[in-house]
């Protein structure tokens, strides 16, 4: 199956549904114009379409393999890196002086997306590079900076993320690995961690590890945690690379999908050799790794995105050529491609409108962190900032599980074949499915959202968006298009059910608080669908206008007013739906006996 990389609809969505003239209006960047993103779109897209996409099925029946202590990638991937780095991808968003191009973040987005939907399996190495470098960039010291940043940036030496140990899982405050002081500003380091994606590879002459370690004084639980730079070869003050460290990977794990990314089990310091150094200050590894991981929350969040792309393109490509059954009421003649089955084309709208949502979404979080950070005018980057402490939580959730939900949808229309593996379709199922478990489970970012979130400015943070989401709705049924008119009623009536379990939440949590966490994941849910649809809804209102100025692609724009109101009319009112669920409380979910769980 073939994978093409939607650029039309990619600048809709930055354009028309994240507000990329915010980022514009920012007057930090020379040039955000319209063509320079189409042409950064349509290179990555060369790259993703030509190079990359082709590897994905070879990937997952030849996954990256461990011998003799060195791991190899999938066949392919090291030719596809290389060209990755020659073509400069991993350096656009960062900062000239380390040899990035000083482009914004939610372009760089836009390119992961389409990676990330060419080969997951490939791609997952470069976003955890890339938030590596934003970790170091903001806590690492000048020296750290001088000799591993020119490196990094450029994706010639590539990073990692070590949080998770065997005991602890997510659960971080029970962390062990150690890290003693030698002098010199080194740490010697002993340790192990799994699940380290990329932990180690043949695409790189070097591998950065961002290691959280415990000091010999450190306090317990979370705040007893520092960041440390652990490389698996040593760098010289000169830039040059000296000896081996002593990290080393000890096993692969062997995974439901994303065959082709290597999920390393990591040792630190089994010969006692281990030598790694300071990030930021002491008992902060905490607060400098939220850096790295709300930046791969929203990757992550766009990975579930991105799959369902893939995933609806496959599915309608099968939908279109797939001959099945005649029109109901016909019983002869010669049968019909699928995609004129009624039920057929809802699930094909269905795959389309959360694709849809799910990339605004992500791409609006994005949006607002380069507003948030760029803008000159203070309270225009302050709310800003507040928009993707929001979105963040919801771009990583709602993506990742209307990816499971569209990737298995997208099984469901290959019928029987998309059963088998040969049709391709439930790779992209099984490579999904992850993501809604690594970055933090869902369920996690649930109460991130209940219970740090809504308690920001007593829930100014929900509340500002709910306004705007009532404003959209305003201006949609003021409009005298009939479908524009219906999508304003539906999402105005969201909206009113988001702001009464909003007001339920924030009391719950000041009265008893397992009310509130009882409700968090159905309150996610529902804020998740209410910002689908007031981003679809922002896409179509703009289609309408540019449908009556550019006859030559009127009927694409109507396309997007169409699904919008698919959106509108069939998976909005899940939101209303979700009322019940987290306004319950506590008591259904109260413990009962395991055993009895059990007939």
């Amino acid at each position: 199956m073939t994978y093409t990389t939607p650029v039309r609809d990619m600048q809709f969505v930055l354009n028309h549904m994240a507000d990329f003239d915010a980022v514009r209006m920012t007057g930090a960047f020379d040039d955000l114009s319209h063509d320079l993103v189409e042409a950064v779109l349509l290179e990555a897209g060369k790259l993703a379409d030509n190079v990359i996409a082709p590897m994905n099925r070879d990937a997952d029946l030849n996954g990256a393999r461990l011998e003799n202590g060195v791991v190899y990638t999938s066949p392919g991937f090291k030719e596809a890196y290389q060209q990755y780095v020659e073509g400069g991808w991993n350096a656009l968003a960062f900062p000239e002086e380390f040899g990035g191009q000083g482009l914004p973040q939610s372009l760089a987005l836009t390119v992961s997306d389409t990676l990330f939907a060419a080969c997951l399996g490939f791609s997952m190495g470069t976003t955890l590079t890339t938030g590596a470098v934003k970790a170091l960039l903001a806590y690492g010291s000048d020296k750290q900076k001088r000799l591993y940043l020119p490196k990094m940036v450029t994706g010639e030496w590539t990073g990692t993320m070590n949080l998770t140990e065997p005991h602890a899982g997510s659960d971080l405050s029970n962390l062990r690995t150690k890290a003693t002081p030698v002098g010199d500003g080194r740490y010697k380091i002993n340790g192990t961690k799994i699940y380290i994606s990329y932990g180690d590879h043949d695409l790189a002459e070097n591998i950065c590890h961002l290691v959280l370690a415990r000091l010999p004084d450190a306090p317990e639980g979370t705040r007893g945690i520092s960041m440390f730079l652990v490389p698996k070869f040593h760098v010289n003050d000169d830039g040059s690379l000296g000896g081996r460290n002593d990290a080393k990977v000890t096993g692969l794990e062997e995974k439901l999908g994303q065959h082709g990314s290597p999920t390393c089990s990591m040792a630190y310091g089994d010969s006692g050799e281990c030598y790694g150094t300071l990030v930021g200050r002491e008992h902060e590894g905490m607060k400098n790794m939220f850096v790295m991981m709300n930046a791969a929350r929203i990757d992550v969040g766009m990975q579930g995105g991105s799959l369902s792309e893939r995933a609806f393109q496959a599915a309608l490509a099968f939908a279109t050529e797939r001959k099945q059954g005649r029109a109901h009421g016909v019983k002869s003649g010669e049968p019909v491609e699928i995609y004129q089955h009624p039920d057929v084309r809802r699930n094909l709208y269905t795959m389309k409108a959360f694709t849809d949502a799910s990339r605004a979404i992500c791409y609006a979080a994005m949006v607002a962190h380069d507003v948030g950070r760029r803008s000159l005018n203070a309270e225009t980057a302050q709310l800003a900032r507040e928009r993707e402490d929001l979105l963040t939580p919801i771009a990583k959730s709602f993506s990742t599980d209307r990816g499971n939900e569209v990737t298995s949808i997208g099984v469901q229309v290959h019928g029987g074949m998309g059963f088998v593996e040969e049709a391709g379709a439930a790779q992209h199922m099984r490579d999904v499915r992850i993501s809604a478990i690594y970055e933090g489970t869902n369920g996690i970012q649930a109460i991130d959202l209940a219970g740090r979130k809504l308690a920001m400015g007593g829930g100014k943070l929900a509340r500002d968006f709910i306004i705007e989401v009532r404003k959209n709705a305003a201006g949609l049924a003021a409009s005298s298009n009939r479908d524009l008119q219906e999508i304003g009623k539906r999402l105005h009536h969201a909206a009113t059910s988001l702001e009464g379990t909003t007001d339920w939440m924030i009391d719950a949590m000041a009265r008893d608080p397992q009310d509130s966490l009882a409700g968090a994941t159905p309150y996610q849910d529902q804020f998740g669908y209410v910002a689908g649809g007031h981003y679809l809804a922002k896409g179509a209102l703009a289609a309408a206008k540019l449908a009556e100025e550019a006859s030559g692609s009127a009927a694409y724009y109507q396309s997007k007013i169409a699904i919008a109101r698919f959106y509108a009319d069939n998976l909005l009112p899940r939101a209303e739906g979700l009322v019940p669920a987290v306004s319950a409380g506590a008591a259904p979910l109260a413990p009962m006996e395991p055993g009895l769980l059990v007939g």
